[in-house]
C-alpha cells in the first residue's frame, strides 16, 4: 500500500490558502467585509456605522477615500532593449512617453483581443514599469516572457512581491497627500504633477516613494508605491487616514471601486475587456496606434487593421441606462424591442452618484449606430427597458 491511498479524499480538494496584502490584519481590524478577489483575501467594504459601498462611493465623489491595491502587479523591464520589447507586446506608443509618465495601454493577442489591460510608466529611457491587474498578473508575465523574453539587451523582472499600492482618490485627495509629503528642497510638488505623470517623494516620512497621478475612479487622485511591508504600509495607510480626516476620508473597498469606475465608463478585464472582445469592440482605439510610424508593428496589429479595413467591428460595447425598475446585473441577456436575443450586460449596477441604474453592454454594431432603446432581462420572465446613453456616464467637474 502506498502513503497516498492514506490521504483523506477531501485533502485533494482543499483550496489553495488566499494571498494576503501587508493591510490585510488591518482591514480586519475595520471590520471590513471581506472576500475571495482572485485569489486575494480583499476588503468588499467596510460596513462600519454610516459606512458600507454607497458612502465610499460618495466619499470618493465629493471629498477623498482611501484603497488598498496592493494585490496588483508590478513588472520592469530594464535595459537598452527595454522599448522595443514594450513597443512590440502592447498597443499603445511608448515611444512618446517622457520620464515620469505613464499612460493606459493593453496586452494583446494575435487576433487583436486582450490578454490584460495594463499602464506603462516610463522611470529612464531603458526602465519602464508596468502595472497589470492581480487576477492575471502570473499569466501576464508568462505571456510577456514567451513573446519578448528572448529579445536582446532587456531583463524582465516581476516586482509584486515588493510593492504596496495604496489608491487615494477625490477632489481632497491632493490635500489629503500634501500633508504627508515633504515639500520644499528636495521635496515634491504634489501640485505639478500632471495627471498620467509621477514623481518619486517621501511620503510619511517613507523615502523613494512613486507617487501617480493615475486612479480608476474617475475622480482626481494618487497611487503611490511603498516597500511592501506590513509596518510601513500600515504606517503609511494610517496615517493617510489621519490627514484625511478633516475631509471625512473613509477606507474603501473593492465594491465602492467598481461602482466608481463603471460610473466612469472604466472597463474591466474579463467584463468589457477579454480575450474574446477585440479593442474596436471594446472601444478602446484612442489608445491603439496602428498607424505611428515610430511605433512600428506589435502584437495584435494586423488582426486589428483587417478588422478596420473590412469596415470595422461586428459588436460594440454601448452604454445603457435603465429606463424602467430593474438592475442590469453582469451576464444578463439583451434583447431587442421585439424580444431578439441580441447580446449581454458585461457589468450593471446602480450608480450611487448619479442616482440610476446603468450598465455596458455588447452588441451587433448596427444596434449601436442605431441608437435604439433595448431591453434587459432581469429575471427568467421579466425584461426592462434601458436607453443607450454616452459614455462614460460621469465625468468629474472642471476646476
Amino acid at each position: 500500500m502506498t502513503t497516498s491511498a492514506t490521504i483523506p479524499a477531501t485533502a485533494a480538494a482543499i483550496a489553495p490558502e488566499l494571498k494576503k496584502t501587508p493591510l490585510n490584519a488591518t482591514h480586519r481590524a475595520l471590520k471590513a467585509k471581506m472576500v475571495d478577489f482572485g485569489g486575494w483575501d480583499m476588503p468588499v467594504e467596510y460596513p462600519c456605522p454610516g459606512g458600507g459601498l454607497i458612502a465610499e462611493h460618495l466619499a470618493v465623489r465629493n471629498s477623498v477615500g482611501l484603497f488598498d491595491v496592493s494585490h496588483m502587479g508590478e513588472i520592469q523591464f530594464r535595459g537598452p532593449g527595454a522599448l522595443a520589447a514594450v513597443q512590440h507586446i502592447t498597443m499603445n506608443d511608448a515611444s512618446r512617453l517622457k520620464d515620469g509618465q505613464a499612460h493606459y495601454s493593453a496586452l494583446l493577442t494575435p487576433e487583436g483581443t486582450f490578454v490584460d489591460d495594463i499602464l506603462v510608466h516610463r522611470l529612464s529611457p531603458n526602465d519602464y514599469l508596468l502595472v497589470v491587474n492581480a487576477g492575471t498578473t502570473a499569466t501576464d508575465l508568462a505571456w510577456i516572457r514567451k513573446q519578448v523574453g528572448g529579445f536582446p539587451s532587456i531583463h524582465i523582472a516581476d516586482y509584486s512581491p515588493y510593492y504596496s499600492q495604496l489608491a487615494l482618490q477625490g477632489p481632497r485627495a491632493l490635500a489629503t497627500l500634501q500633508k504627508l509629503v515633504k515639500t520644499g528642497p528636495g521635496g515634491t510638488d504634489l501640485a505639478a504633477i500632471k495627471t498620467y505623470w509621477f514623481a518619486f517623494g517621501t511620503v510619511a516620512g517613507v523615502p523613494n516613494v512613486l507617487i501617480a497621478r493615475t486612479g480608476y475612479s474617475g475622480e482626481d487622485g494618487f497611487e503611490v508605491y511603498l516597500p511592501a511591508d506590513e509596518n510601513t504600509t500600515a504606517k503609511v495607510w494610517n496615517e493617510l487616514l489621519g490627514a484625511g480626516e478633516e475631509f471625512a476620508i473613509r477606507p474603501c473597498g473593492l465594491g465602492a471601486r467598481n461602482t466608481l469606475r463603471l460610473e466612469a465608463g472604466m472597463s474591466l478585464y474579463g467584463h468589457e475587456i477579454s480575450d474574446s472582445i477585440n479593442v474596436f469592440e471594446a472601444g478602446l482605439d484612442r489608445w491603439l496606434k496602428l498607424d505611428s510610424p515610430e511605433k512600428g508593428d506589435f502584437i495584435g496589429r494586423q488582426s486589428l487593421l483587417n478588422v478596420r479595413q473590412n469596415g470595422g467591428p461586428t459588436r460594440k460595447l454601448i452604454a445603457l441606462e435603465m429606463v424602467e425598475r430593474g438592475i442590469a446585473r453582469d451576464g444578463y441577456l439583451v434583447l431587442n424591442l421585439e424580444g431578439t436575443e441580441i447580446g449581454q450586460i458585461t457589468s450593471g449596477s446602480p450608480a450611487p452618484f448619479l442616482k440610476t441604474n446603468i450598465a455596458f453592454a455588447l452588441v451587433p454594431s448596427s444596434v449601436s449606430a442605431s441608437g435604439e432603446d433595448v431591453l434587459v432581462q432581469i429575471r427568467p420572465n421579466q425584461t426592462a427597458r434601458a436607453k443607450q446613453v454616452p459614455a462614460p456616464f460621469y465625468k468629474r467637474p472642471k476646476p
